[in-house]
């Protein structure tokens, strides 16, 4: 009888950014995409909603990191590279938005909204997903009246967890600044989003 260990395999998206860096680095460009495509698409996303912008700068985020993947010296600055090349990519795309005639979002892009945001489960109450489902689109409705920059410093700060200082470096600003979109950023959407409290 063969008692052997049982193998357990690790899914990319469960990895630490170091082993994710470190593997990239070797050459694993499947363990690289399947960590980080979802988490940046969901910052994209929220910050252009536009699915397609939003697709266009995941792909070129991770074709740019992918080239520059060499040049990394710290595998735990990884995940902070990788974020602010997306940021950086999402406010060009935001720029260039507003320097053009304003595009009206079809529908089907809007609709995406509620999926776009992970949040508690309803258990099956259909009132009580009703009931989410529309404080979630108030949510990304009042995200989108914030300025860029503050709608950054948000989602870095309150959806993907990046501390004071990694939010500073991703929007090269410095730390009493990003601090500050910050907190005007929770005021908006505090005085916005009032009628879900």
């Amino acid at each position: 009888m063969d008692e052997r260990e049982p193998v357990v395999l690790t899914r990319p998206e469960d990895l630490d950014e170091a082993t994710v860096a470190a593997r990239a680095q070797d050459g694993n460009l499947d363990a690289f995409v399947k960590a980080y495509q979802g988490r940046l698409f969901r910052l994209a996303f929220r910050m252009l909603h536009d699915r397609g912008e939003a697709e266009d700068v995941v792909q070129d985020t991770l074709v740019a990191c992918w080239r520059k993947l060499p040049l990394l010296t710290s595998v735990q600055a990884f995940s902070g590279w990788l974020y602010q090349m997306a940021t950086n990519r999402c406010l060009d795309s935001l720029r260039r938005r507003s320097s053009q005639a304003q595009v009206v979002q079809e529908p089907a892009t809007q609709q995406t909204t509620a999926d776009s945001f992970t949040g508690p489960g309803a258990g099956g109450d259909p009132a009580r997903e009703a009931e989410i489902s529309c404080k979630i689109d108030a949510l990304a409705a009042a995200l989108l009246t914030l300025p860029p920059g503050q709608r950054a410093c948000w989602l870095l700060r309150e959806i993907h967890e990046c501390s004071y200082a990694e939010i500073a470096a991703t929007l090269k600003v410095s730390e009493p600044t990003a601090r500050g979109r910050l907190a005007r950023a929770r005021t908006q959407l505090a005085e916005r989003m009032s009628q879900w409290q």
